[in-house]
C-alpha cells in the first residue's frame, strides 16, 4: 500500500478547562485560537499554523493531560528570552535549556501538564 500524506498535521489535546487552555495558548504563547461550538457537548478549540499544523483541544477531565509532546521550533537567537518570559507568566519550566542534537531544547508544561518542547538550532546566544 502506498500511503500519501497531505502537508500538515493535527494534534489533539484533552484538557480539563477549555477557557484556561484558550487563555494559555492565545494570550501566553500567542497562538491564534478559534472556539468551535460543541452543540450539546462542550465547546472545543482549533489553532491553525500556516496551513501546516492544527492543534485541537477537547474538554474531558478523564483524559486531561495525556497527550503527545509537541515541539515548536524557535527562530535562532532567543531561546533563553522565551523561557524567561514564560517563567514570568507562571509557566512551569520542566526542563531548562539543554544541549540537543543540532541545537538546544527546553520543555514546559501547559496548565493541564501537557509537555511542550521548544527547539532552537545552532549556537545558543548569550542573550
Amino acid at each position: 500500500m502506498d500511503l500519501k500524506l497531505k502537508k500538515g498535521i493535527a494534534i489533539i489535546f484533552n484538557v480539563s478547562d477549555i477557557d484556561r487552555t484558550e487563555h494559555f495558548y492565545r494570550n501566553v504563547l500567542g497562538i491564534e485560537t478559534v472556539r468551535q461550538s460543541g452543540g450539546d457537548e462542550a465547546d472545543w478549540l482549533i489553532a491553525k499554523w500556516e496551513d501546516h499544523v492544527e492543534l485541537l483541544f477537547f474538554q474531558g477531565t478523564e483524559k486531561a493531560g495525556r497527550s503527545p509532546v509537541v515541539v515548536f521550533e524557535l527562530e535562532d537567537g532567543y531561546m533563553e528570552s522565551v523561557l524567561e518570559k514564560l517563567a514570568n507568566e507562571g509557566v512551569e519550566i520542566v526542563t531548562p535549556v539543554t544541549e540537543a542534537p543540532g541545537g538546544w531544547s527546553a520543555e514546559i508544561a501547559d496548565p493541564d501538564g501537557h509537555p511542550l518542547a521548544f527547539f532552537q538550532s545552532g549556537e545558543l546566544p548569550l542573550r
